[in-house]
């Protein structure tokens, strides 16, 4: 396991406002601190490639938060110092989070020169009344222009949309969709609106303000995304994410593989091998003490804790099976020190096989279509 390769995540904690679906670790500031943050993350990743040698890096990934916010040349300078603390891959995938906001979309060609090379695009919804519900600063023409600039600019270009949103018809959703399916490059994130505690949302939602579709209508509006995108060439590779074959997040796939990640910056939550060892570490999530760690210590990391072999096996058991590949057999073993059969409810495996929501064969363990759509309720029985 020293050998696994490392993906980074880099935690920018700023945003312009609180959207109310969100449970992210997101603060609104009237005044960004550009120069101490950056001094920070710097710091911080320096502390951390120390401990862990030149490992191969295969991804970084600045999220927030906004990180769209953050000053070009610290997304640059962040870059830099990666590619010279750890060995980067010759192709690897470094994408930037932004929102379509005239500000944000104007630095956009900064965030090019910066080394990035693929951006995500929170547009959420391609209707103003929609966007109005969900908080979003953005118009739907404003999201448009931001796809076309990212398009010119990017060789990688992804975006975000909600849907089963308040009143949604699946006509409606499907309209939607075709519209955002014409605009996409070769990715497309597509998520349910659900309901996070300590979310304006859950607030709301409680006080009855609005209610979401039943059960079977956001079934039949998962049904009908993977119909629409499969029709486009996209293919639901993960639960909530589509892509055209060799599109798919490298990134995102090391979390669902259960790679090495480290993650730096506010909030921001790893997963390290040392040897045979695997670690979950954890870093202070307020935004200031997390500086005044990293300035004082080098680190603003508050935990660090070794994973039992039974903590390994539910964590990928649960990140594996979002992806249409599941989880092969033979890494899980090696990842884990269990088997498969050690790990899950031997009955509940056994009906999930039956029922045509798992499938299993000599390599891997995978959720059919079926299984993905019930697969909260699957994982919470299947997994010890």
């Amino acid at each position: 396991m020293q050998h696994e390769p490392l993906a980074l995540y880099i935690h920018w904690p700023f945003c312009l406002a609180k959207c109310p679906y969100c449970d992210f670790n997101s603060h609104v500031r009237e005044h960004i601190p550009q120069a101490r943050f950056a001094k920070a993350l710097r710091a911080e990743l320096a502390h951390d490639a120390a401990r862990l040698g030149r490992r191969k890096l295969t991804s970084i990934f600045f999220g927030g938060g906004t990180p769209s916010l953050m000053a070009p040349e610290t997304v640059a300078a962040l870059i830099e110092d990666a590619r010279t603390l750890f060995d980067a891959a010759p192709d690897m995938e470094i994408t930037l989070e932004a929102n379509p906001t005239s500000v944000e979309a104007g630095r956009l060609h900064q965030f090019r020169q910066a080394g990035v090379n693929r951006v995500s695009l929170g547009i959420q919804a391609l209707e103003d009344r929609a966007l109005a519900f969900l908080g979003r600063e953005h118009s739907a023409a404003q999201a448009r222009a931001a796809l076309e600039t990212a398009r010119s600019l990017f060789p990688r270009l992804t975006f975000d949309l909600i849907y089963a949103r308040p009143e949604q018809s699946i006509a409606a959703w499907r309209q939607e969709l075709a519209t955002a399916l014409q605009l996409a490059d070769d990715h497309l994130s597509l998520y349910q609106l659900t309901i996070e505690p300590g979310t304006r949302f859950e607030a709301l939602y409680r006080q009855g303000a609005f209610t979401l579709p039943d059960s079977d209508t956001a079934a039949a509006l998962y049904e009908t995304t993977a119909e629409l995108t499969q029709a486009h060439g996209m293919a639901a590779y993960e639960v909530s994410n589509y892509a055209h074959p060799g599109s798919e997040s490298q990134h995102n796939l090391t979390y669902w593989r259960y790679g090495d990640y480290l993650g730096i910056g506010p909030g921001a939550h790893g997963r390290l091998s040392f040897g045979s060892a695997l670690k979950a570490t954890r870093r202070h999530r307020a935004p200031e003490p997390w500086a005044e760690r990293v300035e004082h210590t080098g680190t603003g990391q508050t935990s660090e804790e070794d994973l039992t072999p039974h903590d390994r096996a539910q964590e990928m058991l649960l990140m594996g099976l979002r992806v249409h590949e599941g989880i092969h057999l033979a890494r899980f073993a090696a990842r884990t020190g269990m088997t498969l059969d050690n790990a899950v409810d031997q009955t509940i495996l056994a009906q999930a096989l039956h029922e045509g929501y798992l499938i299993r064969d000599d390599q891997t363990l995978r959720a059919t279509a079926e299984g993905r759509l019930r697969l909260e309720a699957l994982l919470a029985a299947l997994v010890l």
